[in-house]
């Protein structure tokens, strides 16, 4: 199972990259419209927080301080400093992963975020489920707002 995990976080993680360097026009990569009211940015920054915050520092012991709604507000970053971020989250995942036994995924996880108890295992599976949602969002934005 964590090498699974390490392999799917891995390969969905750089679908993100794909995703974000795939914008003709980088200021499209913060565009909303209409009902879609988060930008492409505005997701990749909070795929980044969320799996610094639950993976990283929940399992990791990263000392990562998540500010939630700091992902949401920020605009215009540069596509490379979104890249960079993404990458970073890439090499923490694959290390935090890579440091916990499989006795450890059956450990319960440190907190209930879903309000309920879970293992830590439940709880990865449970995040890349997320990181899967918002990438597809990010693929539909690219394609439907990434126009002049």
């Amino acid at each position: 199972m964590k090498e699974s995990l390490q392999s799917l976080f891995s390969r969905d993680l750089n679908k993100l990259k794909t995703e974000i360097e795939s914008y003709q026009h980088e200021e499209n990569i913060w565009k909303t419209d209409k009902d879609i009211s988060n930008s492409a940015g505005n997701l990749c920054l909070h795929l980044v927080g969320n799996l610094n915050h639950y993976i990283g520092m929940m399992l990791g012991n990263s000392g990562y301080i998540r500010n939630r709604e700091i992902e949401f507000a920020l605009k215009d970053i540069p596509s490379l400093k979104l890249i960079q971020q993404i990458d970073k989250t890439i090499e923490m995942v694959s290390l935090t992963l890579e440091s916990l036994s499989i006795e450890d995924l059956q450990k319960e996880y440190p907190a209930e975020p879903l309000g309920y108890p879970m293992t830590r295992e439940y709880f990865l599976i449970h995040l890349f489920g997320h990181l899967n949602y918002h990438l597809g969002q990010i693929n539909y934005h690219r394609r439907l707002l990434d126009v002049q």
